[in-house]
């Protein structure tokens, strides 16, 4: 063992020398190197490391962006890399993503730095997206391999795969196939070339053959260990959604900064209340403001007790808990219309414990501006002087406090400081009405409201009204005035077909948010053959997308019909089958939601003003953060933080907040944690003089694949 750890350490030496890195990381007995918790992303401004940056980004991982079109940017060198603090050898980056293999033209010293780097610091390359050669441990895909689009494939993960990053999967990754025009995955499958040290993670068939092509897979040479990635994608497509995870555990051996969860919470909104139904025949709904005034007869949806019955079966066989948001005048006024009876009403408080409750005003008024209804679209009211009439402060607050005291006397398990108002109103909304109701946040203060609903669609950034932080609700496009499947497609035609098909044109004259059906959707059919599956990927993007964001809909999707449930269960039935038991859906309640979003916003603006530094020596973690920011990590299972165990099980990992209140916050990692990561045995690797021949070119991406947005360097 000695003999192996001397000559390791020599050759080691001579690789530094080579290009310049410090030399005491090599020298046997001199401390261990200490590994700064960042990743360094190199980009070619292609799809693949910008989906990477995004991930990173999102679950609030440090790391830098190096453009390598960017004219400006810093050379990458040793000095770049690594350099010596405290006369502890350190290296500035825990791991390196390339755009491919080598991006760097032949007998660049920029890759030479970078092999040598992580030679010496044992630091993992990811390959974003490379095609498939011997250069990656991968005979070519020309001839036994297969080189072409696998839209609508199911790779598997193998063996590997489960027992190493992506053990968090349930075996499968389907493929997007949402286009028969658009290629939207194009992949190269090859099997692992003769004596390459490669290990296939995800593989799929190779169409004619009867053997299987990674498309992710460890390539291990030279001393160093490379994550070969050879399909294209974006940020959004759900087969990177699934493999994120597992590729950034790959890269950092499970110990980062950040953390990343499926979350998924679903409010039910009016209940109690009825909802106004859509009539097929005016394309408008009676008794709302979309039809003219006297237009129509009102045909309203409401639950009946059945309905209850079946909302609470469906969440004990999905062990998953609704959100009612509740107006108590819909019951009040029902019972004074029936003799004091309302079965509806009896049913829900006998199963209250079931759900969980969120005040949404007492009659679900309109809090903004006060609405002249006289035209269509509707317009706010104004004061003599032309200034708009606004609802006033008493009345915001009688709608918010008469509720939460119905709720309380019922007993409700209801918080008292959480709150949606109806249709969001209070908040802006334009056109016609672009600022907030300058006496919501004062009625917000008066009634002690913390947490306050908003529509992600127009109100998507978390602020402050009041003493109230919002919380943005992604709205299913499962239509509030829809209780038949025939009332939704219609409703659906008339907003996304164009005119000369007896649409609304709506899509026409909107194109940059609307996109038109090619044809009307079959009323038979067209719920569960086209609005269903697309409602149901949508909203499982959000899943798969750590976005803590719950989703709303109305009670009369769960009324007649029960419109809503085949969308709820195609999002957490695709989940069960895509993930294992230990990487659960997380179901929060809105407060909950609203802590974990306001701690990520302070943790990402500390990331980004440079005042969070981490770095790993040994079996130890130290991380600097400001007072009052807690720290969110991802960890070793058994991780311990000052002698107690450290974060909540998650996907084969413990994650979770820390705070340290200003001083070093240090992690103690199980002995060991991460060994896989490296070699079974040092390499002796000669010494690098110059970058590998044969770099790999920037691969156009196909059509389909999603535009980059550009961000800052340092994030």
């Amino acid at each position: 063992m000695k003999r192996t750890i001397r000559t390791t350490a020599l050759i080691v030496g001579t690789l530094m020398a080579a290009i310049g890195l410090p030399a005491a990381t090599a020298q046997a007995g001199d401390p261990a190197p200490r590994v700064d918790l960042r990743v360094l992303v190199v980009s070619d401004g292609g799809p693949s490391t910008d989906a990477i940056a995004a991930e990173l980004e999102n679950a609030g991982t440090p790391y830098t962006e190096v453009e390598l079109e960017d004219a400006d940017r810093p050379v990458i060198d040793a000095g770049f890399l690594a350099d010596t603090v405290d006369g502890r050898p350190r290296a500035k980056y825990q791991a390196v993503v390339l755009p491919n293999d080598n991006p760097f033209p032949t007998g660049s010293a920029e890759m030479a730095a970078i092999v040598a780097y992580e030679r010496a610091y044992s630091i993992p390359q990811v390959d974003a997206y490379t095609y498939a050669r011997p250069q990656v441990g991968l005979n070519a895909a020309v001839g036994t391999g297969y080189a072409g689009s696998i839209d609508g494939v199911r790779a598997e993960v193998t063996q590997a795969g489960k027992a190493g990053p992506f053990g968090y999967l349930g075996g499968t990754v389907p493929f997007e196939d949402n286009s028969p025009t658009v290629s939207e995955s194009y992949a190269y499958l090859s099997t692992p070339a003769a004596g390459a040290d490669f290990t296939p993670y995800v593989q799929a068939a190779i169409p004619g053959r009867p053997t299987m092509g990674s498309l992710v897979g460890e390539y291990r040479h030279d001393g160093r260990r490379q994550l070969v990635v050879t399909f294209v994608y974006n940020r959004y497509q759900q087969q990177y959604r699934l493999l994120a995870r597992g590729i950034v555990e790959w890269m950092t051996g499970g110990v980062h900064l950040g953390a990343d969860r499926n979350y998924f919470a679903v409010h039910v909104d009016d209940v109690f209340a009825a909802d106004d139904r859509w009539d097929t025949v005016l394309n408008c709904t009676p008794g709302d403001v979309d039809c003219q005034p006297g237009e129509g007869t009102p045909n309203p949806i409401r639950m009946v007790p059945a309905d209850v019955d079946h909302a609470t079966a469906w969440q004990n066989g999905r062990d998953f808990t609704l959100d009612f948001a509740y107006n108590a005048s819909g019951t009040v006024d029902h019972r004074e219309d029936n003799g004091g009876q309302d079965a509806l009403a009896d049913k829900l408080l006998a199963e209250r414990d079931r759900f969980r409750w969120i005040n949404h005003t007492y009659t679900h008024a309109f809090l903004g501006c006060v609405q002249d209804t006289g035209v269509v679209p509707w317009k706010c009211a104004t004061n003599a002087d032309g200034s708009t009439r606004w609802v006033g402060r008493n009345a915001i607050a009688d709608e918010i406090a008469t509720n939460e005291a119905w709720g309380a006397a019922a007993g409700l398990p209801l918080r008292r400081d959480e709150l949606v108002t109806g249709e969001h109103s209070g908040l802006k909304v334009t056109p016609q009405q672009p600022e907030d109701n300058p006496n919501l946040g004062l009625a917000l203060t008066d009634t002690g409201i913390e947490w306050l609903g908003s529509d992600n669609s127009r109100d998507p950034v978390q602020r402050q009204v009041g003493t109230a932080t919002t919380i943005s609700r992604y709205p299913m496009n499962v239509f509030y005035n829809a209780g038949r499947e025939a009332e939704q497609v219609d409703e659906y035609n008339w907003i996304y077909t164009g005119r000369a098909q007896g649409g609304s044109g709506i899509c026409e004259d909107n194109p940059a948010t609307s996109t038109c059906l090619a044809a009307p959707l079959d009323i038979a059919t067209g719920y569960t053959e086209h609005i269903v599956p697309l409602e149901t990927r949508i909203a499982l993007g959000h899943v798969l997308s750590n976005d803590p964001k719950p989703h709303f809909i109305h009670q009369s999707n769960l009324a007649e019909d029960r419109i809503a449930y085949p969308v709820l269960d195609g999002v957490l039935g695709a989940y069960d089958d895509l993930f294992t038991a230990d990487t659960p859906v997380v179901n929060l309640r809105m407060k909950d939601i609203g802590v974990e979003m306001r701690r990520r916003a302070a943790w990402r603006a500390a990331i980004d003003a440079g005042q969070v530094t981490a770095y790993r020596i040994g079996d130890s973690v130290t991380v600097h953060a400001p007072g009052g920011v807690a720290i969110a990590a991802t960890m070793p299972a058994g991780t311990r933080q000052g002698g107690t165990g450290f974060g909540a099980p998650y996907a084969g990992k413990v994650s979770g907040w820390g705070s340290a209140e200003g001083r070093p916050y240090t992690l103690d990692l199980p002995v060991s944690a991460g060994a896989a990561a490296a070699a079974d045995t040092p390499y002796e690797a000669p010494a690098v003089t110059g970058a590998p021949t044969g770099a790999a070119p920037r691969t156009e991406v196909p059509s389909g694949v999603v535009e980059r947005v550009p961000h800052g360097a340092e994030r």
